[in-house]
């Protein structure tokens, strides 16, 4: 019985909230137990904005991520706020390019990935998120599906923006490979 807590945080505008929605849907097609919890400031836009997605072989008995086993932390504020609450053996997520200092705890591995720098690069300046949630599902062996990564995205990218989907695709592919 495997369940796994993730904590997905940042300003609004990064796609914080279709990050968790895509992992959740991700989930669903693996056929696992889902929560999604989403979380942002009466700002939206450039207010914080966070995510919790609980994914289990189990009954989820609440959507509250108090000690997440996953940090993806899009922004320097949230790795403030967040990086202690993350369980010990853990792993955070950071975005680099906006986020240069270190991560403090030792009890954690972090992968670094420069996301929004690989989305400007790439002319996807919208798309850190799932530059960044490639390299989630890269780590934790979660891409070698690629059709259950594909219909998750199918169910977070609405069909008036069907055109999205191989874009936000190959952005993943991208965070795969960073």
């Amino acid at each position: 019985m495997e369940t796994t807590q993730y904590l997905i945080a940042g300003f609004g505008g990064q796609g914080i909230l279709f990050a968790g929605k895509f992992l959740a849907y991700k989930g669903l097609t693996d056929e696992k137990n889902v929560s999604w919890l989403p979380s942002y400031g009466p700002e939206m836009r450039g207010g914080t904005a966070s995510c919790s997605v609980i994914i289990s072989d189990s009954p989820v008995g609440s959507p509250i991520v108090s000690k997440p086993d996953i940090l993806i932390a899009m922004n320097l504020p949230s790795l403030d706020k967040y990086e202690d609450s993350v369980a010990p053996g853990g792993i955070i997520f950071l975005d680099s390019t906006l986020i240069e200092r270190q991560v403090r705890r030792t009890d954690v591995t972090v992968y670094r990935v420069p996301a929004t720098q690989m989305a400007s690069d790439n002319k996807i300046p919208t798309l850190a998120n799932m530059i960044i949630m490639g390299k989630v599902l890269a780590v934790t062996g979660q891409f070698d599906d690629e059709a259950g990564v594909t219909a998750g995205l199918k169910k977070v990218i609405s069909a008036k923006r069907s055109d999205m989907l191989d874009v936000n695709l190959n952005a993943m592919k991208l965070g795969y490979n960073a």
